[in-house]
């Protein structure tokens, strides 16, 4: 039977793991399709690692049952390994060997033969555009290089479901977009991604669907879009062409709104909140016949900073890590 035939990637329901009296992850329950990507969002110490850990077999759950593409992974971990490609926080590689030698060494230990591992190491070196460096030792490696070798070895098996635990931690913004990049490209291939991550922005631009976890407990779920309508208020900003009827022009959005409006002076720039869109039109028109002029208007959904904010009570970066959830989570199945 094929298992990666199933619509749902992951089916997971109830999942406690605990550390001690700690409970780490207390009562997870997700639902993947397949061909997606999944954002794990949360702040450090919430619970993602943990959970990706059991997810991918690395640890054991205390309660609740998970299963990949149909296979349990408690009582079929072996099964489960082999649909897996998972790529933790940090660089699972040898410092002293090369990028060639790493993908070599991944792919011997997967079973290809000697001929057949030299040829997909070339094949992922060139992919992940690292072949100018395949023959230097890791640690002349720059952190967005090695997070790519460390996805490339994942990869060796083009497994259908890759769990990546927060890939762009640490890169610059030019590594980071590449990462993206990559991960779209996959996708689009076929497979499926869970992606744990700090960063709003990425879980915005990447995910499909969003799991947002605090304190080991999925507190919202949806799409983007669906997160940021939870909120219920849109922005409107507005700058005017003659700054001096600022005032004048936030007195009547006031007015009309009913609501406190900000304004910037220097720039004639004013900020509304708005709980109706489709009265900017209505707005348009009145500023018209005062005879003032709109140089720039436009109105925002909340981001997900604002969503996780309203949810939580706190900013994504506000508690510290949990010591039970940033163990060194090195551990690659890299099929």
């Amino acid at each position: 039977m094929n298992h990666t035939a199933s619509p749902l990637a992951i089916e997971a329901e109830g999942l406690v793991k605990m550390f001690g009296d700690q409970r780490a992850v207390d009562g997870v329950s997700l639902t993947v399709p397949t061909g997606s990507v999944f954002g794990v969002l949360g702040p450090n110490g919430a619970g993602k690692t943990t959970t990706v850990r059991m997810l991918a077999t690395l640890l054991r759950p205390d309660g609740g049952e998970a299963r990949i593409f149909g296979r349990d992974v408690s009582r079929e971990p072996v099964a489960v390994r082999s649909l897996i490609g998972v790529t933790g926080q940090y660089a699972s590689v040898d410092e002293d060997l090369t990028a060639t030698e790493n993908l070599v060494i991944f792919s011997r230990l997967l079973g290809l033969s000697r001929k057949d591992s030299r040829k997909k190491s070339l094949e992922l070196l060139e992919e992940f555009d690292l072949t100018e460096a395949a023959a230097k030792p890791l640690k002349n490696f720059s952190g967005g290089m090695r997070r790519r070798l460390d996805l490339a070895a994942s990869l060796i098996a083009r497994p259908p479901l890759l769990f990546l635990d927060e890939p762009t931690t640490g890169l610059d913004p030019r590594t980071r977009a590449q990462m993206w990049e990559t991960i779209r490209r996959l996708v689009a291939e076929g497979s499926t991604v869970m992606l744990t991550t700090q960063y709003l922005d990425e879980a915005d631009q990447l995910a499909d669907r969003i799991a947002v976890i605090d304190r080991g407990r999925v507190i919202a779920n949806g799409t983007a879009d669906e997160l940021k309508a939870s909120v219920g208020i849109s922005s409107l900003h507005l700058k005017l062409v003659e700054r001096d009827r600022t005032d004048e022009a936030r007195s009547i959005i006031a007015s009309m709104l009913g609501v406190e409006v900000g304004v910037t002076p220097e720039v004639g720039r004013i900020t509304a909140p708005l709980s109706d869109p489709s009265v900017t039109a209505d707005l348009l028109i009145r500023l018209r016949e005062r005879g003032i002029a709109v140089d720039e208007i436009n109105v925002q959904k909340p981001s997900l900073d604002e969503v996780f904010l309203t949810i939580t009570g706190h900013q994504p970066e506000d508690h510290g890590r949990n010591d039970a959830d940033s163990d060194n989570n090195s551990d690659r199945i890299p099929a």
